[in-house]
Order: structure tokens, then C-alpha cells, then sequence
């Protein structure tokens, strides 16, 4: 859900059927195991042999898409790497954001089928040193995380509908003059590149490392 960062206020409804979804579950590899499992487009059917995946699933399509996701360049002012072990997950960061960090995910205090809630007060800056980790559709856990200059992560406090407390990540991007004129954002709120900041509510397994 893409908003103007005017709009992020107590007592806005907002609808996150993505903050409400079920939890992909799978896990980290250990680093070992992981380095010894090819993760690269040239090496894709290989990858598919590996796990025995019929090149026309469904499966095989969404990882396709997650290498060549991680395999991307990065935008002017744009960090990128993908972590498939733990370790990796920690030390990537640790390199880029020093080790005074802290992990921020999105919580949920019960499951629930109503993705209708409401901003609360209080409202956090969490800081401009960020780096999102986006979890990937993949047969273990691969997260692809980057940083983009000028973006602010916060952790917003929400009520549903039901009663469900949750407090959620909100991704607040201050210049979006690099991004392409063909990001659905700008058909959606009818604006373009590098005019507004622009925010989105992460999906339900994003976290992201910020300073402390």
C-alpha cells in the first residue's frame, strides 16, 4: 500500500491485506550448506535438478524471479545484496550499519482474516541509516536487502478492526527521483518521480536493521 507521508497520522484507516497474510515460514540454511548450493540465473537448471522442480511450476517461475531480483543492479543511492544464511543476514549488515544495530519486524499480536486497521498514537522515527530485508519466494530463506538514500524507516502502531493490536513497519522514501516513470506508485497516486516522499506499509516477513 503506497501512500503520501502526509497521510501517516492517528486515526487514518488503512486496509493490509500483506501485514494480515499468513507467515511464509521457511528458514535460513546453514552458511555452509547454503554456499554449497548454486544461487545464480546460469546456473538455474542445475538449481531446479537440485530440488527436482518442473521448469513450468509455479516454483520454478517464483525463484526464477528471486535471482533475478538479487541478481539486479542497484538505483543511484541504492545498496543491495541478498542474504541465504543467517550469517550472511548478520554480517552484511553489520558491515554496512556497524554493529550498534537492532532488528525491526512487523508484529502481530493474533492472527486474524481482517486486514482493516487504524493508526494509533505514537508513531516512532526509527532513522535514516536503514537496511529492508524483503523475504523472497524461495525453497529456504532468502532475503534481499537494500538500502536507498534519503529513506526513513518508522514502526507504527495500529488497531484492527477486531481488536488486533499490531504494530507495523512503514518504509518512507524522500526522493524518488532515480526510480522509474513506469512504477505503478506514480499511476496509483498520480505523481511523478522525485516530487513527493512516498511511503508503503511492509509486508508481514520484511525486517529491517536500523542504528540504535
Amino acid at each position: 500500500m503506497f501512500f503520501f507521508q502526509e497521510d501517516l497520522h492517528p486515526g487514518k484507516r488503512v486496509n493490509l491485506p500483506l501485514l494480515a497474510k499468513t507467515r511464509d515460514l521457511t528458514t535460513f540454511l546453514p552458511q555452509q550448506v547454503a554456499r554449497s548450493i548454486p544461487f545464480s540465473y546460469n546456473e538455474f537448471p542445475q538449481i531446479l535438478n537440485l530440488f527436482s522442480l518442473d521448469p513450468e511450476s509455479m516454483e520454478a517461475n517464483d525463484m526464477e524471479q528471486t535471482i533475478n531480483v538479487c541478481e539486479r543492479e542497484g538505483l543511484r543511492g541504492e545498496e543491495i545484496f541478498c542474504a541465504t544464511s543467517f550469517e550472511s543476514f548478520v554480517d552484511s549488515s553489520v558491515s554496512k550499519l556497524g554493529k550498534n544495530i537492532q532488528l525491526l519486524a512487523n508484529e502481530l499480536a493474533k492472527e486474524t482474516n481482517n486486514p482493516v486497521f487504524t493508526i494509533g498514537r505514537g508513531i516512532q522515527n526509527m532513522g535514516k541509516e536503514e537496511l529492508v530485508c524483503h523475504k523472497m519466494s524461495y525453497p529456504y530463506a532468502v532475503f534481499l536487502c537494500h538500502s536507498i538514500d534519503s529513506t526513513v524507516v518508522y514502526k507504527v502502531p495500529l488497531v484492527g478492526m477486531d481488536g488486533t493490536k499490531a504494530k507495523a513497519l512503514v518504509i518512507c522514501h524522500k526522493d524518488t527521483s532515480a526510480w522509474s516513470p513506469n512504477h505503478p506508485v506514480f499511476e496509483i497516486l498520480k505523481v511523478k518521480p522525485g516530487t513527493v516522499p512516498i511511503c508503503h506499509f511492509a509486508v508481514r516477513d520484511t525486517l529491517a536493521w536500523v542504528r540504535k
